[in-house]
C-alpha cells in the first residue's frame, strides 16, 4: 500500500504499552489540518487505538472494532479476529482504506483490510506513511537506550517527521500499564 496518511506507532516495553500517532492531515499534496487526532481509547481505557489512512474509514473500523470488543470483552485478539473476518468479507467494508493498530495490557495487534492480523514478536508496530521511519528509530531506540515506552513512541515519532513530508509532530500519545 501507498499510504500518504500520518504515522501510528506502538512500543511495549517494561510494564508499559504505548500508542501515539501525528496529527497531520493530507489532501493530495495540501497540509489541511496540523493537529488531528488519530489515537483514541477505548472500553474506558482499557485498549488504545490508533489508525493510519482514510479518516472517515478509520473512524468507521474504529466503531465496528469497538463494537466487537463489545462483543468479545478483555480478548482483543479474538475482537480483531472477527473484525478482520468482516472486513475482508463484507462489500462495503473491503473498501476502506485504513489501517489500525490496537494494544490493550496484553497485546499488541496491526489489522488491516486484506484479513492481517499481526501480532509483532518485538512488541513494536508501526504504520503508515511514516511507519517504515518510526520503526527502525523505535527499534533503535529499544536496543541502545534506556528509555521509557513513551519516551521512544515520541522520540521515534519526531524522527519520522523529520522524514517523512506527511508526518508532523504534532504527537499524541497513550500509555498503559501493562499485565504482569
Amino acid at each position: 500500500m501507498d499510504w500518504h496518511a500520518t504515522t501510528i506507532l506502538s512500543v511495549r516495553r517494561g510494564d508499559r504499552v504505548a500508542l501515539g500517532g501525528d496529527g497531520q492531515v493530507t489532501l493530495g499534496t495540501t497540509v489541511m489540518k496540523a493537529d488531528a487526532v488519530k489515537v483514541r481509547k477505548l472500553l474506558d481505557g482499557q485498549v488504545l487505538t490508533g489508525f493510519a489512512g482514510s479518516a472517515a474509514d478509520g473512524f468507521a473500523l474504529l466503531e465496528r472494532f469497538e463494537s466487537k470488543l463489545r462483543d468479545y470483552p478483555n480478548n482483543i485478539p479474538r475482537a480483531a479476529t472477527e473484525l478482520a473476518k468482516l472486513w475482508r468479507t463484507d462489500r462495503m467494508l473491503r473498501r476502506l482504506e485504513a489501517v489500525l493498530i490496537v494494544v490493550d495490557a496484553r497485546h499488541s495487534l496491526l489489522l488491516s483490510g486484506s484479513g492481517d492480523v499481526i501480532q509483532p514478536s518485538d512488541g513494536i508496530l508501526a504504520t503508515g506513511s511514516g511507519g517504515p521511519y518510526a520503526l527502525a528509530a523505535a527499534r533503535a531506540l529499544s536496543a541502545h537506550s534506556g528509555l521509557s515506552a513513551t519516551e521512544i513512541v515520541r522520540e521515534a515519532l519526531q524522527i519520522a517527521a523529520g522524514i517523512d513530508i506527511y508526518t508532523n509532530g504534532h504527537l499524541t500519545v497513550e500509555e498503559l500499564k501493562c499485565a504482569t
